[in-house]
């Protein structure tokens, strides 16, 4: 099994107000200015925050906690979680599961329906054959990777959202949430910054980023997407979306891979072969009102590719940005507007 762990594609640029004022208000404005940062390492990444007022660092805090909750609920490696333990009853019975976890996992069923099975929650047993990101990441076998595969459906995943109950009907079946987790992380995260009351801040984790409030001089918040192109060690950017709320998450080529023979593969597995992704695309980023979407959406759409990606994305209400090996950006129509190519070796496509 692997630690799936995915270098932070995002870069974050946050625009501070300017204030020429005296006394107690520009105390009041100093103050709500200077924000609480924190980088911490939970969901097998890091997590960066980075939240403004009073209480702020509160704020951070009571977040971090919950993102490591979240872990211990849905994460396979778990012992306890209600993953391991779904997957541990895989087979026989349904078994009881946080209201949360239940939730999560029928959002997982929804995207999983309507992608046709591009994302699929059931990928563990051929996920855990390469080991991305792991101590010994490989090219499986065709014979394991087709045996394995079999077991890799989400229609036999079933989730009972009013009783708390889940079960997989099949022996050597499991579910891997590596592909929503990270977006739920966020969720959780900006509910903690409300909860106590920041003023604004963002939320990095992975390749998922999440925003909340405004700042004081209304200006947006500017979302970097990473140039695929360049290394983790001098991350760039190619472009950025700029936005009032909401989340943003990314899945790229560049953030597990290995070489074999000449051959690079990457973690974006096709549920239906079992194998890397490989449509000409290296990156889709999604912008929606909720942080689990836009993960479960970056995945599906990246294996869909970006005509059948961008059908999904306005059955969701959700918006776009896929990048292909040719440099060619396109975006969905609710966001060109909104989005901004910044480094001049890429355009947009047509």
């Amino acid at each position: 099994m692997h630690n799936k762990k995915k270098i932070i594609p995002v870069l974050i640029l946050l625009l501070c107000a300017a204030a020429v004022l005296t006394g107690y208000r520009w105390h009041q404005v100093k103050q709500e200015s200077t924000p609480y940062e924190s980088t911490d390492f939970a969901m097998g990444t890091y997590i960066q925050q980075t939240v403004y007022g009073k209480k702020g660092e509160a704020a951070a805090k009571s977040a971090l906690s919950k993102i490591t909750g979240l872990e211990d609920r849905i994460s396979w490696r778990m012992d306890s979680s209600d993953v391991a333990r779904l997957n541990e009853a895989a087979g026989t019975d349904w078994i009881s599961i946080s209201p949360e976890t239940a939730s999560i996992l029928a959002m997982s069923l929804d995207v999983a329906q309507k992608s046709d099975g591009a994302y699929d929650p059931t990928i563990l047993p051929v996920s855990s054959l390469w080991d991305f990101g792991g101590q010994n990441q490989h090219l499986p076998p065709k014979a394991e990777i087709e045996k394995f595969d079999a077991y890799v459906n989400y229609q036999n995943l079933r989730v009972d959202v009013k009783n708390f109950t889940a079960s997989l009907k099949m022996h050597y079946m499991g579910i891997d949430l590596g592909g929503i987790g990270k977006g739920a992380a966020c969720d959780d995260a900006i509910t903690a910054y409300r909860n106590a009351g920041a003023g604004y801040g963002i939320i990095a984790v992975g390749g998922s980023v999440g925003v909340y409030g405004s700042k004081p001089d209304g200006s947006l918040w500017h979302i970097s997407i990473r140039d695929p192109a360049t290394k983790d060690s001098s991350a760039g950017s190619m472009g950025q979306i700029n936005l009032t709320s909401g989340f943003v998450s990314t899945s790229g080529t560049y953030e597990q891979k290995f070489t074999k023979d000449g051959v690079t593969y990457h973690h974006l597995l096709n549920p239906k072969t079992g194998y890397p992704e490989n449509n000409s695309l290296v990156s889709v980023t999604v912008k929606a009102d909720n942080g689990a979407l836009t993960d479960a959406l970056s995945t599906a759409c990246f294996v869909l590719g970006t005509e059948k990606g961008e059908k999904l994305l306005s059955a969701y209400h959700a918006e776009g940005v896929f990048i292909n090996t040719k440099n060619q950006v396109t975006v969905t129509k609710g966001l060109k507007s909104s989005f901004q190519i910044t480094n001049s070796k890429y355009s947009f496509a047509g």
